[in-house]
């Protein structure tokens, strides 16, 4: 099994910008060495001839073609703007520079 030190926790915690308390080191040390016995295990198995996958299910893009339609009617776009300014929306400003 391998063990993760208190140091190695504080190192990572470090790296992320974590605080973490006394108690927090211990507990995250244990969980980590846990994950890391746990993929010791997965490292056992023998995968000669298994193909790498992205995703295991059959997965493949849908595209449909790109084609120009028009759109709706600039009045009926607008209908229910709250406000509008010529052929726009007219909102707030929200960043002052």
């Amino acid at each position: 099994m391998a063990k993760i030190d208190r140091a190695t926790v504080k190192h990572v915690a470090n790296l992320a910008r974590l605080a973490i308390s006394e108690d927090e080191l211990a507990l995250f040390g244990n969980q980590l060495s846990d994950i890391l016995t746990y993929i010791d295990k997965l490292n056992a198995l023998d995968t000669e001839g298994v193909e790498p996958l992205s995703h295991p299910l059959g997965l493949r893009n849908v595209f449909r073609d790109d084609d120009a339609k028009p759109s709706a009617p600039l009045e009926e776009t607008l209908s229910n703007a709250p406000a509008r300014t010529e052929d726009a929306y007219k909102v707030p400003v929200v960043v002052d520079l």
